[in-house]
């Protein structure tokens, strides 16, 4: 039982390193080795970045919610429907 547990378990590590083999010689090659890790000011860059869009996303989100919830009621009633 344990014998076959090992076996398995070389298999799936066999196979694993396969596919990584093969990870640089696909249609990802290229884009794989161009990658590089990013410089600290980059990096920070991008998530200032990241954080502004998130921000600017919710604001907008908010103002409709505001806008259904309150604003519109009160034009309806205004308005007599």
């Amino acid at each position: 039982m344990n014998m076959k547990l090992m076996d398995r378990a070389w298999e799936v590590q066999r196979k694993i390193e396969q596919r990584f083999q093969r990870l640089g010689k696909g249609k990802y090659g290229r884009v794989l080795k161009m990658a590089r890790k990013p410089e600290p000011d980059e990096y920070n860059k991008t998530a200032q970045m990241t954080a502004i869009g998130i921000l600017i996303i919710g604001l907008i989100g908010f103002t409709i919610l505001i806008l259904a919830t309150e604003v519109a009621p009160w034009i309806a009633e205004k308005i007599g429907i």
